[in-house]
């Protein structure tokens, strides 16, 4: 077995459920606030709510990681949509890593240690599936700039 290329294929895969099941959910009313809290104290995103409601926001959003599951997929064939997956990959998981320095009160200490939101936490291990997306997709963009010899 290539562990190198499994363990690639599966943090890939993995990445691409879960764009698509956070990005299907965020066109739910549910979801649209338990994102408010976020979203609307990032620096990065917080201007979305003058142009657009709650559900826009998460709408818009989801449509994003949809988006952006969909070219993960077609990364796997394609090296130049790879490196514009990674990138856009990377960008979901750096803003949402954000949120731990721009949200009030997600940190917290239980019995002397700093915790927070997990669920925000985990993106650090998406953020290096992007990072290896985006590595791939230019050794492959390398290799088919070079001059072949028929």
């Amino acid at each position: 077995m290539d562990f190198k290329n499994t363990g690639y294929n599966l943090g890939v895969i993995t990445t691409i459920i879960v764009l698509f099941w956070i990005g299907v959910l965020k066109f739910t009313p549910s979801e649209a606030m338990a994102i408010k809290a976020y979203v609307s104290n990032s620096f990065l995103m917080n201007w979305l709510y003058r142009f657009n409601s709650d559900q826009g926001v998460s709408n818009l959003i989801g449509i994003y990681e949809i988006i952006t599951g969909i070219l993960l997929i077609v990364s796997f064939w394609n090296s130049r949509i790879g490196l514009v997956a990674g990138y856009l990959t990377a960008i979901i998981f750096l803003t949402t890593l954000s949120f731990l320095m721009t949200t009030p009160g997600i940190w917290k200490l239980s019995d002397g240690v700093p915790i927070t939101d997990f669920f925000v936490i985990k993106d650090l291990a998406f953020l290096a599936v992007a990072l290896q997306v985006i590595g791939k997709a230019k050794i492959a963009g390398r290799r088919s700039l070079k001059p072949s010899i028929l």
